[in-house]
């Protein structure tokens, strides 16, 4: 069955059991509020019952004239159009108090899911909900919410509270919650189209330009006969990086009014971007302790590459190094034999996905509504690195391999005798699998997601209403891991002998009989790797996974009035919530054995199965009590709360609540205020995941080359004396390996989140409004690790016992990136994290007389503090805030850069021609420095960047509506750095800043 075919079968049989969902449980989804003012300022309506009371993100409570003590800020449909999304994530971390996660810039590591971290305080504390009920694991590797189950088209609006909500949502809510609110209340026929671009034109001008370095220090050249093969400047204009995106969206109502549905279906597809594409990204940053030494001096950035090179480098990481010259004979390694193992990673992942779903609702009775709606995705995405190889991954060569000329064996120390006898030698060989290629993680995606309720009113009584329902999800999850190498059978195809029967080379594996299926690995002569030896070699890593959450929830939600529950300065009375929730978390994921044993040569360790799960028994309240209303001086003055106990199968009760209160001396000012005990479980990976080995990224050894740490220091630590100084230490890629996993006896964590502002909407000046609220955060007994680079400096700069206890170097040389030297870094509750700022929302819209409107927005967000304390020690505190790299990016939560201050403007005009609206957005990234880096440095300090989009919008006419834009109009070049290890990508932070250039879109509405 060919693919296409197998996902058309899978997109019906979805919409029939979908179908079949809604008639075997009466169905339907509740009403939504007409769409939302498209301006930063908080509290727009999520829900609206029959009874016509609303409820808001971050309260449960119904109430026709609520709003939320808590900062919320909503962007609508419109901004989905004026910035020519695709990919949810993408605008929703356009906002300032949003950082991205996982997302399709990210390709080494890739989970292949799309994540949003509120706050910089990790995906996994953000709750994403959609019409409010929560969404489930994204992937079986990755705990956090996968938005690529959302079709951008069917957004209304998002809502983004930041601040902790635990107590109303429960576990997760630590740094706030995304409420996706659907239009599950649409009517007719839709067809959206959208196809967009990316173009940029290679003349890189900003910090550290790698277009300046030589060529023999491993510089960017113009593509010529005589140019290093593998450094070589692009094309100077590239276009690139299609999407294209179709969803079809139909809605229908009962005559009567008792029944609608709303149902969608769509495709999209984005194409691979190549770090080859771009001059910046066109190789690697050399990363080597010299190169270092250069960048503290101002110097600019020059090209680096790995040591696992082609046509290989031969070494003992002591007395020798050589690589093949062009007879087949050894000669010394130089700096320009380095691979650039940069162009063939991806900048941006390819995927394909297929969505289908449904909203619906039918009034059974007066006292009873039934809903349900049902979501489905087909997802597949391809990450893409460097080819494989023998990453020094062989420590030893037999004397009489017939592979090795003559020459060769005596280069590395092979005496005739030795070689007579066939005895070993040590021998390390990093070479570079470029005939095999790139390697290939394909992850695919299976999800469903289902909830069916009951909601209306107790009997008569309209001002006591009912909420129950259950909800179902599960994610499965097919990755292939193509194009890598297995140790063990590099091990056996480099044990070559010679036949006695034939006289030919072949495998001691084949004449003892351990492996008949080992073919000789010639990576002693250029072009000697047969095609038979790399199907022998190379073999796919397979992973399987599901994940499954289900809930079952009951709300009734009262209005006291009528009881006599109100205060007499109040003209409403008091209201509450009770409920009850369970909710089980499970997953479990499958590996062969390849990956299992970690045998995979590029893998950095074992990927091991998982299999575990977290319920919880929860019961909630909330309530609202107006103080005082309509009083000279008081407009209104309310206060409420929540309250959420949860037992937890870990063997853990919970309590979360909040207390809040709003006061409004004017219609024109409301000042809030509001305090949160958010808790957060951990998760199932995060308890059970297995020991096994992984990298983190450092910039190098303190024991390596032009050392920082003392000979007695590295030597306590394992460090042969011989080595201490040496080039051995030093990662060529800036990669360590660590030792990781999870820890079934975690403690929950808390956060205490503070916040105070006001809302001003002054009728002297009829269309502003303006919000400015203060937050702080506290997170107690952080889940998280101490992180590699903090132990190294814990050991080597403080001296803790305990962290050097925590340095298991190699006992051969003394490494941490090469056979057995590790860090031990597993999941511990860490002493904690606090953040602090100011968010400021504004909005202001007028007439220009004959010239149309003009409306105005602004939303900003200044980080006063974000500090890390990895081991509960004052003095050790990770003041992160405006800072990048180091310790900051490896510990706690945040792996990108955290600027002060950022901002997005937009001015959009409504012009005096029908139908056209014009917008320009302002996204400003404020500059950030490295965390303990060299002030002299090249990439000290990564500059602001102000990027400036342009889109408009045309309704043609009641059937059809255009829409088109540019993003990044002014095509900035990213700020590049030689820290961004692993957690970055193309020498950048393409989460953070536009790293592939202009954006190009243009899209069609149809409505039949």
């Amino acid at each position: 069955m060919n693919e296409v075919n197998l996902k058309t079968r899978l997109l019906m049989s979805s919409m029939i059991a979908g179908a079949m969902f809604v008639a075997t449980a009466v169905t339907p989804a509740v009403a939504q509020e007409d769409e939302a003012v498209a301006t930063t300022e908080p509290a727009a309506a999520d829900t609206e019952s029959r009874q016509e009371r609303i409820t808001v993100t971050g309260s449960r409570i119904l109430s026709p004239n609520l709003t939320t003590a808590s900062p919320v800020t909503s962007v609508s449909s419109e901004d989905i159009k004026l910035q020519g999304v695709t990919r949810v994530e993408d605008l929703v971390v356009q906002l300032p108090q949003a950082f991205a996660a996982q997302n399709s810039s990210v390709s080494n590591g890739a989970s292949g899911t799309a994540t949003v971290s509120l706050r910089s305080l990790g995906a996994d504390r953000t709750l994403v909900l959609i019409d409010g009920k929560r969404m489930p694991y994204g992937s079986p590797n990755d705990a956090a919410a996968d938005l690529n189950l959302i079709p951008g088209q069917m957004v209304e609006r998002v809502d983004v509270l930041t601040g902790g909500a635990s107590a109303v949502y429960g576990s997760d809510a630590l740094s706030g919650v995304v409420n996706f609110v659907m239009k599950d209340n649409f009517e007719g026929f839709q067809i959206d189209t959208q196809y967009g671009y990316f173009s940029h034109e290679n003349k890189y001008d900003t910090n550290g330009n790698l277009l300046n370095s030589t060529n023999g220090n491993g510089g960017l050249a113009r593509r010529s006969q005589t140019a290093p093969r593998f450094f070589q400047l692009p094309d100077e204009n590239v276009e690139l990086g299609y999407s294209k995106e179709i969803t079809a969206m139909f809605g229908v109502g009962s005559d009567d009014g008792r029944a609608h549905l709303t149902g969608y279906v769509g495709y999209r597809n984005n194409e691979d971007v190549l770090q080859g594409n771009y001059d910046y990204s066109g190789c690697s940053i050399d990363t080597a302790a010299a190169a270092f030494t250069s960048y503290n001096n101002g110097a600019d950035f020059r090209c680096g590459g790995s040591g696992t090179s082609f046509p290989g480098t031969f070494t003992d990481f002591s007395t020798f190094s050589f690589t093949l010259d062009g007879n087949n004979n050894f000669r010394p390694n130089n700096a320009g034999d380095a691979y650039n193992f940069g162009p063939l990673n991806y900048y941006q992942r390819p995927d394909e996905r297929y969505t289908a779903g449904f909203f619906a609702d039918y009034e059974i009775n007066p006292y009873a509504n039934a809903y349900a709606n049902f979501m489905f995705m087909d997802y597949s995405s391809v990450a893409q690195i460097a080819p494989s190889g023998n990453f020094f991954s062989t420590s030893s060569i037999n004397c009489d391999n017939p592979l090795m000329s003559a020459s060769q064996a005596a280069a590395i120390g092979c005496s005739p005798a030795e070689i007579a006898a066939g005895d070993s030698t040590t021998l390390y060989i990093g070479r570079r699998n470029v005939e095999g290629g790139g390697r290939r993680d394909n992850l695919g995606y299976t999800t469903y997601r289902g909830v069916v309720g009951l909601e209306g009113t107790l009997f008569d009584a309209t001002n006591w209403s009912y909420d129950l329902s259950a909800q179902y999800s599960q994610v499965s999850l097919t990755r292939s891991y193509q194009n890598e190498f297995l140790t063990s059978r590099l091990n056996r195809a480099l044990n070559v002998v010679t036949d006695p029967g034939t006289g030919a080379p072949v495998c001691a594996s084949v004449l003892d009989g351990t492996d008949a299926n080992c073919v000789p690995y010639n990576v002693f002569r250029q072009n000697g790797v047969t095609p038979e030896a790399l199907n022998y070699l190379q073999a796919p890593l397979l992973q399987n996974g599901q994940t499954t959450q289900q809930i079952v929830s009951g709300i009734i939600n009262g209005d006291l009035t009528d009881y006599g529950f109100k205060l007499p300065t109040a003209s409403t009375g008091v209201n509450v919530v009770f409920g009850m929730e369970y909710k089980r978390d499970a997953l479990e994921t499958l590996v062969d054995v390849t990956f299992a044993s970690g045998d995979g040569a590029g893998q950095g360790g074992p990927t091991l199965p998982l299999s575990g799960d977290v319920d919880s028994y929860e019961l909630f309240t909330e309530f609202l009590v107006p103080l005082i209303s309509d009083a000279p001086g008081v407009k209104q003055l309310d206060v409420s709360g929540a309250f959420r106990i949860a037992d937890i199968s870990t063997g853990d009760t919970t309590e979360a609540f909040k207390v809040e209160s709003i006061y409004a001396p004017t219609d024109d000012l409301r000042l809030r205020a509001s305090f949160n005990r958010a808790v957060r479980a951990p998760n199932v990976i995060e308890l059970f995941a297995a020991n096994r080995l992984g990298l983190f990224d450092l910039d190098n050894d303190p024991c390596g080359p032009s050392p920082t740490a003392t000979l007695a220091q590295c030597t306590a630590t394992g460090v042969p004396v011989a080595n201490y100084g040496g080039p051995a230490l030093d990662s060529p890629a800036g990669q360590y390996n660590q030792f990781i996993g999870g820890n079934p006896d975690l403690d929950p964590e808390e956060g205490d989140t503070l916040t105070v502002g006001f809302v001003a909407t002054p009728t002297f000046l009829p269309g502003l409004s303006l919000s400015v609220d203060y937050y702080s955060i506290e997170i107690t007994n952080l889940i998280s690790t101490v992180g590699g680079v903090n132990i190294i400096d814990l050991c080597y700069t403080d001296n803790r016992a305990d962290a050097c206890a925590a340095i298991n170097r190699n006992p051969a040389n003394g490494s941490l990136w090469v056979g057995e030297g590790f860090v031990s870094n597993t999941n511990v509750n860490i002493g904690g994290l606090e953040t602090s700022g100011i968010d400021v929302n504004g909005a202001y819209g007028f007439e220009i007389g004959q010239f149309g409107a003009l409306n105005l927005s602004y939303n900003g967000t200044y980080i006063e503090a974000y500090d890390i304390d990895t081991i509960g020690d004052p003095t050790r505190i990770l003041e992160c805030s405006g800072f990048y790299g180091g310790a900051c990016q490896d510990s706690g939560p945040t792996g990108t850069p955290l600027p002060e201050y950022r901002h997005r403007a937009r001015a959009s005009w409504d012009t005096p021609w029908e139908g056209l609206q014009l917008a320009t957005t302002w996204r400003y990234v404020g500059a950030v420095e490295l965390f303990g880096g060299d002030a002299d440095r090249v990439d000290f300090e990564l500059e602001e960047e102000n990027y400036f989009d342009v889109a408009g919008t045309w309704a043609v006419n009641d059937w059809a509506g255009f829409r088109f834009g540019v993003n990044n109009v002014l095509d900035n070049d990213p700020p590049l750095t030689a820290s961004a290890g692993t957690t970055g990508n193309g020498n950048t932070y393409p989460q953070t800043y536009d790293a592939l250039g202009r954006y190009v879109f243009v899209g069609v509405t149809l409505d039949f």
